[in-house]
């Protein structure tokens, strides 16, 4: 493809994101749109979830990486492409490369969730662990592309990568030709920049606002100085958002193209993947949950009709456990609490008695025998419920004070 130039930096345009469009078919889904009844009653406008979870491979991101690997010149595509990813990026060159029969090596950190480097190596990725974090992964990879001439496929910070990524944004008005507010979530920039491209040239009245965890949120700091600013160790549960510095190239679209960019606490992010999970049957990523997060914490901030962009799928499974656990301790529907008790037979029995006739269920029960805190004769146990809310939670709690009991935790 072909790129104007802006301030030295190459710029994507609406006919870029058609002619990846079309370099796309049959590679990419067209993902379904999905109305939300419950999310809708929140904000009082309709909701819909676009459901790039069901894309190839689990996200949207294939759609960059093909178009990048697409666009190589010969010689290029002779010599390989080299990537670094946690995941969904790995996947996306994986898959992408092979449909171009282009030999590609994707180098992982040493942490990185097995089911994730499992489905990179079935994509026929050679996949290398290296380095403990993402810049030191990073880093192999870079080196590996200077040392064999293969060609390094940046997860954000190119055009063909926007160009391909924007194709989202042409689905959403096609899709739903009535949005007034599209959501979606924000690492690098790349997703965002170029939705905002397509949808902004197509239908300028669309607020496109972009989503970033608390904890990793270098664009509110990077659009105040009018440059891209480096966040040091981001923090955030969100992994396919966590991204420490904006690319150059998605931060001058964002700058110019971006209505708003907004920030969700970590609570959020985890009741949101619960709430996709339970009330819209679909498995998502923290990343991916990010903008119904939004509209979690700010139910009536954004004009209706609203898509959410659901960008991500590939969650890892411990990960969801832990994910879910926090998030029905958010929603007030998971309980925590240690009490002692007389070291007797029949003593826990009591106890579940209780908790049966206040209708909590027990996920779990432990106990503490030796701890010079306790008497000669005591237990300490601690307890893991699921309620009902938070008022249920009261009730549970006030049910065993009335029974005598005294929570220390």
């Amino acid at each position: 493809m072909s790129y104007r130039t802006t301030r030295s930096l190459p710029t994507v345009t609406l006919d870029d994101v058609r002619g990846a469009q079309k370099m796309l078919i049959g590679v990419a889904r067209v993902t379904p749109m999905e109305g939300s009844r419950h999310l809708s009653r929140l904000i009082g406008a309709p909701v819909h979830l676009k459901c790039e979870n069901l894309q190839r491979t689990g996200s949207f991101k294939l759609r960059g990486a093909y178009v990048r690997i697409a666009g190589l010149l010969p010689e290029e595509r002779a010599a390989g492409v080299v990537a670094a990813s946690a995941g969904n990026h790995a996947q996306g060159v994986a898959l992408a490369s092979s449909l171009l029969g282009v030999r590609s090596t994707v180098f992982m950190p040493v942490g990185a969730p097995l089911p994730k480097v499992a489905a990179t190596r079935d994509y026929g990725a050679d996949v290398r662990l290296e380095g403990q974090v993402v810049d030191e992964t990073l880093a192999a990879a870079q080196e590996y592309a200077r040392d064999t001439g293969a060609v390094f496929i940046h997860p954000f910070d190119h055009p063909d990568i926007i160009a391909g990524q924007g194709t989202v944004g042409l689905e959403v008005l096609e899709q739903c030709p009535e949005v007034r507010t599209l959501l979606v979530g924000v690492g690098g920039g790349g997703l965002a920049a170029g939705i905002a491209v397509a949808v902004k040239a197509l239908r300028p009245d669309v607020r496109v606002i972009g989503v970033q965890a608390q904890g990793a949120a270098a664009y509110p700091p990077s659009l105040a100085a009018g440059r891209p600013v480096t966040v040091d160790a981001p923090v955030t549960m969100a992994d396919g958002i966590k991204v420490g510095r904006p690319g150059d190239v998605p931060f001058a679209l964002v700058r110019d193209l971006v209505d708003d960019v907004v920030t969700v606490a970590e609570d959020d992010l985890s009741s949101a993947l619960l709430l996709c999970l339970e009330r819209a049957k679909m498995v998502v990523e923290p990343a991916g949950a990010s903008p119904v997060a939004a509209l979690l914490s700010r139910p009536r901030a954004f004009e209706g009709p609203v898509v959410a962009l659901l960008s991500g799928g590939n969650v890892d499974p411990l990960l969801m456990q832990r994910v879910l656990r926090h998030g029905m301790a958010a929603a007030g529907r998971f309980l925590s609490l240690r009490l002692r008790l007389t070291d007797r037979p029949g003593a826990l029995a009591t106890l579940l008695g209780v908790l049966t006739v206040a209708d909590a269920n027990v996920l779990d029960v432990s106990h503490v025998r030796t701890d010079p805190r306790l008497g000669l004769t005591e237990v300490e146990v601690e307890l893991h419920l699921e309620t009902k809310g938070p008022e249920h939670c009261v009730e549970v709690s006030a049910a065993l004070r009335d029974a005598g009991y005294v929570i220390i935790g």
